[in-house]
């Protein structure tokens, strides 16, 4: 070890004026509880503290927005190398962004083909952008490289035939007043909206859902007796081209799910769903087309690498293109075999960006990291082990070795006592969260943690099982209360699997990464949505999942089919898939709005009698209206700072300081507080605060019982990791207290939580089985396994090696 970093006086967020060493060349683990304040520590001050000294070396004129932004709020930190930091993604992906792109592998594959591939007699030379569904010149004119085409049919648009168009038949048309005047200028033409749809002429029919005319209309609508109609001009859309024009120009996710429902979406007839344009698609490598290389696992992709590198170690006199050949090759090679070694070699280069775990993300991004060949750096890592099976952590830690091998130190934000115990320093944070953390514990050797009983994770590093915290007095597994008969259920590398599912019981799925698990959470999310209203007993609601709604953003191509069947009792009348998505994407989403309990401040807050003498309603007390949010910042509480060549950030409002309102809005006081004072507030305080609005409280209990108490009622989306997002999720579940049995799906809610949380979140998993609800959990993490009523293993293998079910314990 060569010398070390200090930091003095750290006072990010909840740090205490922290004083901390770390020995540099080293392999350094940060532990504590979720939100003790590691991530401020090692993200916020030391990497933040690195990137604010490199920002001083641009323009002043940059430098004076960037300072605003980049502030580690530390006295001093010696010693301190350039930091390269691997965050757990909080965006998604691009829809075209893949796992070639993400690891920068996909532009060697195109130089490949282009410089070394075997072309048809007398076909030109292609440059690499010709093998890119991204680029103009690459992609399919047809389907625009997506491979798919969104085609609206008569029985897409028109699900219920028996109705009328006054009833809704064309159910792709708008809701609210668009699709009344849609319905308004039909009648107006004299076609009848009131005969079920199928009595209609067919030409009539045809015109509605696909005519390409605009005819403008004078109607008179029909309303209230009361009300003023007056004729107005209507522009005619038909439904086929309303669906076509919202596709091709919203930016709404929302949207454009919707959308997705009045379509038929099939492959391309032009490309066959391969997306390249056909004179890239004849030219082959290794008897290959670039699209079926890109989609072999690693794994397999390795194989065909390695058998043509071999073949060119032999060749005596190498033409210009087999060298040429030869050092790509090479490079490929180097590339993909470090994801064989993170764990990832079942993934292919073209799998969508989207359907890769937060986890398989940061090693991804990781990998490229390894073959950068930097020396002398800080490697601040966020939960690198996140979504690893136990088998391959071993590998994961070799290659955390080989970055301190070759003169970096490494600094990883983790959970996974495995992982921690195998560090050459550990620096815990605590003891609790929010405002009871943000104290150095312990740093040293990970020998010494263990003296340190003010320490959580001390008590786990031994033991990290207590199955007592999770089921109490109970030894035994609960007993299903009847049986959820899944068959045909398809997925990625799941494929015709049959499994049958335990109502009422935590059913934890378990095995290698990239054996499937996750794939078999959405196939069971698919075909129970869909098919919830025909399974045996059910009632309620149909199968629109409460988040992440049917369809969670999977295209019409990729639903999985298979049938749902269910026998005994506790039938799910709804199925609810959790996730780690991000609720928000700027700071106008926050943990008070995302759970529901702000309309009931609101509501507090506009039945005060100053409120009312001033004729405040409750959207004066939104942040999202006009009438009571801060004019400078719209209520985000931060402004958004956009810089050339560098990323975009988010600053304080100078005009709030983070209120989100406008100072006559904060003159109205609820028990001596003011909105923007119970925004600041911790779920923890708030429980004490809000306890006489019930509405509030379920909300507030919720969050405190699955260890979010030390959040702020005010925190902003984009400051969420994705375990917290999740939780949150959950919480807005629990305080529903729904009764009608739902079929929850998590997939590794464990991600990013300490040991004593996972314990508590398994408590609460636990809670809901007994409430008669069924959980099913995608999961790697002991306490999980140890305390689940039913064991499911997915495998054997990785990518096409798994996708069965090879061992059910109950």
């Amino acid at each position: 070890m060569s010398g070390q970093i200090e930091v003095r006086g750290a006072r990010l967020h909840n740090l205490r004026d922290v004083d901390v060493d770390l020995p540099r060349d080293a392999l350094v683990a940060v532990t504590g509880v979720s939100g003790s304040g590691k991530s401020s520590l090692a993200f916020g001050t030391i990497h933040g503290e690195s990137q604010r000294r490199y920002l001083d070396s641009v323009a002043p004129y940059a430098r004076r927005l960037l300072h605003t932004a980049v502030d580690p709020q530390v006295r001093d930190v010696r010693g301190l190398p350039p930091t390269v930091a691997l965050e757990q993604g909080r965006s998604l992906p691009g829809s075209r962004s893949s796992v070639g792109t993400i690891t920068t592998t996909g532009s060697t594959l195109r130089m490949l083909w282009s410089r070394c591939g075997d072309y048809p007699a007398g076909a030109e030379r292609l440059d690499s952008d010709h093998f890119s569904a991204n680029t103009a010149l690459g992609a399919c004119p047809v389907c625009g490289g997506l491979g798919v085409v969104h085609e609206p049919t008569e029985a897409s648009m028109v699900p219920d035939d028996a109705l009328s168009i006054a009833q809704g038949a064309v159910a792709a048309w708008p809701g609210a007043w668009l699709g009344k005047n849609y319905r308004d200028i039909v009648a107006t033409l004299g076609h009848d909206i009131d005969a079920p749809w199928r009595e209609l002429p067919e030409e009539t029919r045809r015109w509605i859902l696909f005519t390409d005319e605009q005819p403008v209309v004078t109607v008179v609508p029909t309303r209230d007796a009361e009300r003023i109609n007056r004729p107005y001009q209507g522009t005619f859309s038909s439904a086929a081209r309303y669906v076509r024009r919202t596709l091709a120009e919203t930016k709404s996710a929302t949207s454009r799910r919707r959308m997705l429902r009045y379509v038929e979406t099939r492959p391309c007839s032009t490309c066959g769903g391969r997306r390249l344009r056909p004179d890239a698609l004849a030219v082959t490598w290794q008897g290959l087309a670039i699209d079926e290389a890109a989609g072999l696992a690693v794994s397999a992709l390795v194989d065909v690498l390695r058998g043509r590198a071999a073949e060119l170690v032999g060749v005596a006199e190498p033409s210009a293109v087999e060298q040429a050949e030869k050092v790509l090759v090479e490079d490929l090679l180097g590339r993909l075999e470090l994801l064989l070694d993170l764990g990832l070699g079942h993934l292919s280069l073209g799998r969508p960006a989207s359907g890769v775990s937060s986890g398989e993300l940061q090693r991804l991004r990781l990998a490229t990291a390894l073959r950068s060949g930097l020396f002398g750096v800080v490697y601040v890592l966020d939960e690198p082990s996140a979504g690893l099976h136990p088998r391959d952590a071993e590998q994961l830690v070799t290659l955390l070795r080989a970055l301190v091998d070759a003169g970096n130190t490494v600094v990883v934000v983790e959970h996974d006592l495995a992982i921690v115990q195998r560090c050459d320093w550990v620096i815990d944070v605590g003891p609790g969260a929010g405002a009871e953390g943000g104290e150095v514990l312990w740093s040293g050797p990970v020998a010494g943690l263990a003296s340190v009983e003010a320490s959580p994770t001390a008590a786990y590093l031994d033991d990290p099982v207590h199955v007592e915290e999770v089921l109490g007095d109970r030894q035994t597994p609960r007993r299903w209360t009847g049986t959820l008969s899944l068959s045909g259920l398809g997925r990625h590398t799941v494929r015709g699997l049959d499994l049958d599912l335990g109502l009422g019981v935590v059913t934890v799925l378990t095995g290698v990464s990239g054996s499937g698990k996750t794939s078999l959470l959405d196939a069971v999310h698919d075909v129970v949505g869909e098919q919830l209203a025909r399974i045996e007993g059910a009632e309620g609601e149909d199968g629109e999942p409460g988040d992440e709604a049917a369809g969670g953003g999977v295209m019409a191509e990729e639903r999985s089919r298979g049938t749902a069947r269910a026998s005994g009792t506790g039938a799910p009348t709804r199925v609810v898939r959790i996730t780690q998505r991000p609720i928000g994407r700027s700071p106008r989403s926050t943990l008070a709005t995302y759970t529901g309990m702000w309309d009931a401040v609101r509501k507090a807050y506009a039945a005060t009698p100053e409120a009312e003498e001033r004729g405040f309603g409750p959207g004066r007390f939104s942040f999202n209206t006009a009438a009571g949010q801060c004019p400078t910042c719209t209520g985000e509480g931060a402004v958004a700072i956009e810089l050339l060549f560098l990323p975009g950030t988010y600053a304080t409002c100078p005009t709030c300081r983070g209120d989100r309102f406008n100072p006559v809005t904060l003159e109205v006081t609820w028990h001596g507080l003011t909105v923007a004072d119970l925004l600041r507030m911790s779920v923890r305080e708030a429980v004490a605060a809000l306890a006489e609005l019930p509405a509030a409280g379920r909300a507030l209990r919720a969050l405190e019982a699955l260890g979010l108490g030390y959040l702020t009622l005010g925190q902003p989306a984009t400051e969420l990791s994705g375990g917290e997002a999740q939780r949150i999720k959950l919480a807005t579940e629990l305080q529903k207290q729904r009764r009608s049995p739902t079929l929850y799906l998590f997939d590794e809610p464990t991600t990013g939580l300490h040991p004593a949380d996972v314990h508590r979140l398994a408590a609460q998993l636990h809670k809901l089985a007994e409430a008669g609800h069924t959980v099913v959990v995608a999961e790697h993490d002991a306490v999980m396994m140890r305390t689940a009523d039913v064991v499911v293993e997915m495998g054997p293998g990785a990518g096409d090696d798994g996708g069965q079910v090879v061992r059910v314990e109950s």
